[in-house]
């Protein structure tokens, strides 16, 4: 299951809404920097699943504001994936493991600019999230949305720490 589809299930189970308020709630928790949340396959996927039984539509609105709401088999799926995120460890996909993968490939002046530039953005990613712990739960959002946060900044750290440590084994010539 997508994180996107366990979402907009978990989502609806505080009750039925449109694509709109399922859209704003993701973005108020911040989703776009925890889940791979496509905002634009969120009404694709609502309908996909009112197709598919784990959700229906308990009106159609006007302007095509078609609310949706979850079915008893989507709850059990939700929660399913749900206990499946919990108990069972999976690989985190990362596109900087694929630039890491072929550090090699670049000349060192090169690399030593990269990895300093990607800190720099690490830094400020890291400063940005913090300054937005605590301020989420002013708009409604539940207070645990916040270790959404201190996992990523967590996250965002250690490949700080890691290139921090490691700028200095590039310009020494003992990395790649």
């Amino acid at each position: 299951m997508s994180s996107t589809r366990i979402l907009l299930l978990g989502v609806l189970l505080d009750g039925p809404l449109h694509g709109y308020e399922v859209r704003r709630r993701l973005e108020l928790w911040g989703a776009d920097n925890w889940a791979n949340v496509a905002y634009g396959s969120i009404y694709h996927g609502l309908a996909k699943m009112a197709d598919e039984g784990l959700l229906e539509i308990i009106e159609q609105g006007r302007g095509g504001k078609t609310v949706y709401g979850v079915t008893e088999a989507g709850r059990a799926d939700f929660h399913q994936q749900l206990m499946n995120n919990w108990w069972f460890v999976k690989p985190i996909v990362d596109p900087f493991q694929v630039a890491l993968t072929f550090m090699d490939r670049l000349p060192p002046a090169e690399l030593v600019n990269a990895m300093e530039a990607r800190a720099e953005q690490l830094r400020a990613s890291i400063s940005m999230m913090r300054r937005a712990l605590g301020g989420k739960q002013g708009y409604g959002a539940p207070r645990h949305i916040d270790e959404c946060l201190q996992l990523n900044i967590r996250q965002f750290q250690a490949q700080l720490d890691w290139i921090e440590a490691s700028v200095a084994d590039v310009r020494a010539g003992k990395l790649p």
